[in-house]
């Protein structure tokens, strides 16, 4: 019979000593490896499993929180630390060759990697607060519910006079629903910016991805470690680090990041969970499981990530595992709280959004009742027994097919589909200032496989293929039982998401869909055939030299192309040589700057007891959340205003015994209604580019102009 996950079946290559069989000393590095690389895992799981209760209640403040926290963090922490203690699972059964120790240098490179990323992104993270895009919607979400610790957001119709048909009170990515707002997204980034907000105001808040994101590096490093082996985890980690990806959504508050802490840290549990055994095997399973399932409540569409969960769970139970109902469990208990925000305090995003949930809740539904069935089954007579390689030869061979046609794609399809107007017309605008055709309903999603190139380069790309053939044959075949789940996963991620990645396609914006599954698949099997290769030349009785040699070589192919986009390597004439190397690239470059700075300008221009009423569309999308929240006082944008609405909405505030604002991104536009406008706002700046069919390498210009006026006045 086929082996399990998490066993190697009679007739594979013999299991080998422990990755930390040896000296003590390399023991208790191992134990500290794994321990470290999960701790932003259990810190993340128990912040939201104690957040949302309190949210849903409308008791999300600081003591409650840290009277729930805390003692559920040092429950969560203590255990799971002392839970994985046992050898490494990840080195087992997957060669011959004698899988290495951890040393102590494994883990203080790891964790200086994970340190440099995090301090340079500090340096250059952006201030993205004014509601353009997502970042500035999560901080402005995440501000609101860190001052008030409840949902929905009231309108404060009254501070206008009552209700008007002339007034709007939502604005993108905040609903207007019947007379209350409803912020757009999933509230478990918020809950997470929010403990920023206490401790340290709008200016840790808006740096809170850099820590995220220096986390999810090191967290990538320990399934580094886990499945290819330590002394890899630094440059596995380092290599992520250095994608531009990956830097974009840690310089700003990108969900990303926190998905890729709970992703990839529940898979480094779920192979903890096949070291250790009795109670310890369970409890880690269901970490695993508790980990995977919040990812839904940061990101929804993560529920199709987890999909590769369904058949590993019943492989699991075929295979009498019994840790497969702790990791049922969790992962039922952790998508239940997605679950559960999505319909109380997200429903309207979710009803946005239901032309895609639809057919993945039937993906989902159909691979349960499949499973189920299957496991019924089967559960008296095991696995079927391979009797030939035709199975995993078929799998290996699908690796190269898939990634063939991935890169054939661009070239035989043009993907094309619906749009709202808006979307439409931003396409046609961007498409215009890029000289390229006219094509508002294009999608895009054909040149996927460009991003991937553009990102971590084409030897990645080759090098994650035959990974993915050797490792499949070896899964099949009961060898490499640790990465079953891991394979799985990543396999659907990068299949899916490049195939339909669901997002407004202009780059760096769209590389964001690559972060939490993506380019961590690629890498770590790309660095998995690095290591691969090195194996099989030692078996063949190759030389240190030549080895060392290709794993620089190879190194060198891996980081260069990452490298050379992330910071826009190019060449120019001059210096002592004729040549010399300049950077004009996106790494080490600030966004966005100045923003706080502005909003402080604007709060302290509105007069206390205002009421604002902004007359221009753009201003009324971007600003009417951030003076609610920031500003703290009511805000509401004019429709198709004109000078008698104007005036007549002016004399409701006054009766409601509020001082009238008006704000506009011209002079004109308030020059009618009296006082004396007056800008408040004039930012200068850099924002993110937006490209569509090359790698995005130099920041666009960002103008902010507001002005206001007291008509008291």
């Amino acid at each position: 019979m086929t082996a399990s996950p998490g066993t190697a079946e009679a007739g594979s290559p013999p299991a080998q000593a422990p990755a930390d069989s040896g000296s003590p000393s390399a023991g208790i590095a191992g134990r500290v490896f794994r321990q470290v690389t999960v701790l932003p895992t259990l810190l993340a799981t128990a912040w939201l499993l104690a957040g949302l209760p309190l949210l849903l209640i409308g008791h999300f403040a600081p003591v409650p929180m840290l009277v729930i926290f805390v003692p559920l963090a040092g429950l969560l922490v203590t255990l799971g630390l002392r839970w994985i203690s046992g050898p490494s699972q990840g080195l087992r059964a997957q060669r011959e060759a004698e899988p290495a120790r951890t040393p102590w240098w494994t883990i203080a490179a790891l964790i200086a990697v994970a340190i440099a990323f995090g301090v340079d992104m500090f340096i250059h993270h952006s201030q993205q607060i004014i509601v353009t895009r997502d970042p500035a919607s999560y901080i402005q979400f995440g501000n609101w519910i860190a001052r008030h610790g409840s949902l929905p957001i009231p309108e404060d119709a009254a501070a206008f006079g009552g209700y008007s048909h002339s007034l709007s009170f939502g604005s993108p990515a905040f609903y207007q629903v019947g007379h209350t707002i409803v912020p757009q997204f999933m509230a478990g980034l918020p809950m997470t910016l929010a403990a920023s907000f206490w401790v340290g105001g709008i200016n840790l808040a808006v740096a809170s991805g850099v820590l995220l994101g220096s986390c999810g590096v090191l967290t990538f490093g320990g399934l580094v470690g886990r499945l290819v082996g330590p002394r890899w985890a630094p440059l596995g980690a380092l290599i992520l680090a250095l994608s531009l990806p990956e830097m974009y959504t840690s310089k700003s508050t990108f969900s990303e990041p926190l998905v890729q802490i709970l992703f990839l840290g529940g898979l480094c549990l779920v192979i903890d969970s096949f070291s250790p055994a009795g109670a310890a095997r369970h409890g880690t399973a269901a970490l695993a499981g508790l980990a995977l399932g919040l990812t839904l409540l940061v990101r929804i569409d993560g529920a199709s990530d987890l999909l590769p969960l369904i058949p590993y769970c019943g492989l699991l139970l075929l295979a009498g595992r019994r840790q497969a109902w702790a990791l049922i469990g969790g992962v039922t208990i952790g998508a239940l709280y997605g679950v559960i925000d999505g319909v109380v305090l997200s429903q309207p995003y979710l009803t946005s959004i239901r032309s895609s949930l639809r057919p993945l809740l039937a993906v989902v539904a159909l691979l349960f009742v499949v499973t189920a069935i299957v496991v019924m089954v089967l559960s008296k007579r095991g696995l079927p027994e391979l009797k030939t390689d035709r199975l995993p030869n078929i799998a290996a061979a699908a690796a190269f097919v898939v990634t063939l046609a991935l890169v054939i794609r661009p070239y035989v399809q043009t993907t094309r589909g619906k749009r709202t107007h808006a979307q439409a017309w931003a396409m046609a605008h961007l498409q215009a200032a890029l000289h390229l055709p006219r094509q508002p309903h294009r999608l895009y999603d054909e040149i996927t496989i460009h991003w991937v190139f553009w990102y971590v380069g084409v030897p990645a790309v080759i090098l994650a293929t035959i990974g993915t053939a050797v490792l499949a044959r070896r899964c099949l075949r009961g060898q490499a039982p640790a990465w079953t789940l891991p394979l799985m996963s990543f396999a659907w991620v990068i299949v899916a998401t490049l195939i339909r990645p669901a997002i407004m396609p202009d780059q760096p914006w769209g590389s964001r869909r690559l972060v939490p599954g993506v380019l961590p698949g690629i890498i770590v099997l790309s660095v998995w055939a690095m290591s691969w290769l090195v194996g099989w030349l030692r078996e063949r009785g190759a030389g240190t030299a030549i080895r060392a040699g290709v794993i620089v070589v190879l190194a060198a192919a891996l980081i260069l192309p990452t490298a050379r986009t992330s910071f826009g390597l190019a060449h120019k004439s001059g210096g002592p040589l004729g040549i010399r190397i300049v950077q004009v690239g996106l790494a080490e470059r600030t966004t966005y700057k100045g923003q706080i700075a502005a909003v402080h300008d604007l709060c302290a221009a509105i007069p206390a007891n205002s009421s604002v009423l902004i007359v221009d569309r753009v201003d009324g999308n971007s600003m009417s959340q951030v003076i609610r929240g920031m500003c703290g006082v009511p805000v509401a944008r004019v429709r198709r205003p004109t000078t008698a609405k104007i005036e007549l909405l002016i004399q409701a505030i006054r009766r409601a015994g509020r001082h009238p604002v008006l704000l506009g991104q011209t002079q004109g536009q308030l020059a009618h209604y009296g006082g004396q406008p007056t800008r408040v706002v004039a930012l200068h700046g850099y924002g993110d580019p937006h490209t569509l069919v090359t790698p995005p390498l130099h920041p666009t210009r960002l103008r902010f102009i507001d002005w206001i006026s007291d008509p008291s006045k």
